[in-house]
């Protein structure tokens, strides 16, 4: 199979096409590397430096290259950041997709996975979070990713448009020579192994009031590898189902005092913290139900204990920064 992988040079789209080469499949990966590098592309794949929002460019690569099917993970991802500039996150995240969808119909590409997210149930009602739970982002980001939802809905229904949506939660650890690094970083594991390997003096927890047992948010926490095979499941699953929608997690959520704990015994080191107010936007519990995904495709996650998943990405930064030095 051909397949564009949109973001494919990022954290979790460049994991994904190490996965999709390694399994035989041609990749070409279109990522306008404003929060990647061009060298996390993997070498047997084709690589195209533009944006999604570039209808022409984008449709010339699909007949180009005769993709068969698309993996969207270009996105803004700041919940955060989103609470102050919306308008850059309807934009890249809901406007830019739907040129990619309509550049993707006139070359005749029927078929998408898309890198959707738990944000979109905002608080939930109750955990874990099923499918058909109600869909109230409480944050513009949340908001973006649901439209594009919305927009596949339609052109399913009109144009049988297949698409697989996968809502995921925290993504953690580290493939092979791949890891999580963003400039600059706001996940909260990268982050708290800053403090371990001495580049930030603290970690700061924002919001220790919330409806939990230690007053911090809880998030599920998802091995990078396991969400990638994942993807690679619905990829294939596309041949027969026309429209999929998954939650992807690991089922148990931990809370942010709960990570730093794990880190501390992975490391060995102390991580110093600050604590600040709640940031707005933020859910107290977000931790999801995968039956629905393992009863239909059979996946489930390996890795699902926080510490292993902690190890490897902390095994991973390491070996990043001592060969940065």
């Amino acid at each position: 199979m051909n397949a564009l992988i949109t973001g494919g040079a990022g954290y979790i789209g460049g994991s994904v096409a190490h996965l999709l080469a390694a399994a035989g499949h041609r990749v070409v990966v279109y990522d306008n590397l404003s929060h990647s590098q061009r060298l996390s592309v993997p070498a047997s794949s084709a690589f195209i430096e533009g944006e999604i929002g570039d209808r022409t460019k984008m449709e010339a690569a699909l007949r180009s290259h005769k993709i068969d099917a698309v993996l969207h993970f270009a996105a803004l991802i700041e919940a955060g950041e989103s609470m102050q500039c919306p308008e850059l996150y309807f934009s890249n995240n809901s406007a830019s997709t739907l040129v990619l969808f309509q550049a993707m119909l006139a070359a005749g590409v029927r078929k998408l996975v898309f890198s959707s997210t738990a944000a979109v149930y905002g608080q939930p009602e109750r955990t874990p979070i099923a499918e058909d739970a109600a869909l109230h982002p409480t944050n513009p980001y949340g908001e973006s990713k649901l439209l594009v939802e919305q927009m596949l809905t339609w052109l399913n229904r009109i144009h049988g448009f297949r698409y697989a949506s996968l809502r995921y939660f925290n993504v953690a650890g580290a493939i092979a020579g791949r890891g999580e690094s963003h400039e600059p970083e706001s996940h909260l594991i990268p982050l708290i192994l800053d403090v371990a390997l001495g580049r930030r003096k603290c970690i700061r927890i924002y919001g220790t009031d919330y409806p939990t047992p230690d007053g911090t948010c809880i998030r599920d926490y998802i091995h990078v590898r396991d969400l990638a095979d994942a993807h690679l499941l619905a990829l294939s699953a596309l041949e027969e189902k026309d429209r999929m929608i998954y939650n992807l997690g690991n089922g148990r959520g931990f809370s942010v005092r709960e990570v730093i704990e794990a880190v501390r015994r992975v490391t060995g080191h102390p991580i110093p913290v600050e604590e600040h107010p709640r940031r707005p936007g933020d859910p107290a519990i977000l931790v999801a139900s995968s039956e629905k995904i393992s009863h239909e495709l059979g996946w489930h996650p390996k890795s699902t204990r926080l510490d292993d998943i902690i190890a490897d990405a902390w095994e991973w930064h390491q070996v990043r920064y001592r060969t940065a030095g």
